[in-house]
């Protein structure tokens, strides 16, 4: 299985960097993964909120196949517990998803051409993260998802 995740922005705390880069590291030798991080708009601030959505749109939509399956994060999707998201990816696996495929959108959200790509939406927390704090949370839960349906010691419940 493949796991790519799209998001806008770099990731410019070294920190976070630091961390993303452990976590990415730590992930089963079958995962492909791989994280895609779009730079943020030129001239952005000359842009309303609808046209970057728009451009980030374009451009996130751009990196993703045809036979992809597309997760969008987003505060209005369903919120998960780590057990649950181990069981989404088992579950993915068993129907031979090769391309997974999780999308971090920019400040304002996404276009309404990314909603439509999206196959589902799925949420962190209710709370607000930055989006470089995002993405180092969704991947200490996808490492956290291979160590549950691997047995490892790394999640209690």
């Amino acid at each position: 299985m493949n796991i790519t995740t799209i998001c806008i922005g770099k990731t410019d705390e070294k920190a976070i960097e630091l961390l993303l880069q452990k976590y990415e590291n730590r992930l089963p030798s079958h995962i492909n993964y791989q994280r895609i991080e779009i730079p943020d708009l030129k001239n952005r601030k000359n842009l309303s909120e609808i046209q970057q959505k728009e451009k980030e749109g374009e451009l996130i939509l751009g990196k993703i196949q045809s036979t992809d399956f597309v997760i969008i994060l987003d505060e209005k999707g369903k919120q998960p517990t780590s057990k649950q998201l181990a069981d989404l990816i088992q579950q993915y696996m068993n129907q031979a998803v090769r391309n997974l495929v999780f999308v971090i959108g920019g400040p304002y959200g996404f276009s309404e051409a990314v909603y439509s790509r999206g196959n589902q939406k799925m949420a962190l927390s209710n709370m607000t993260f930055t989006h470089q704090m995002v993405r180092l949370f969704l991947t200490e839960q996808l490492y956290r998802g291979f160590t549950i349906l691997q047995g490892k010691p790394y999640h209690h419940e």
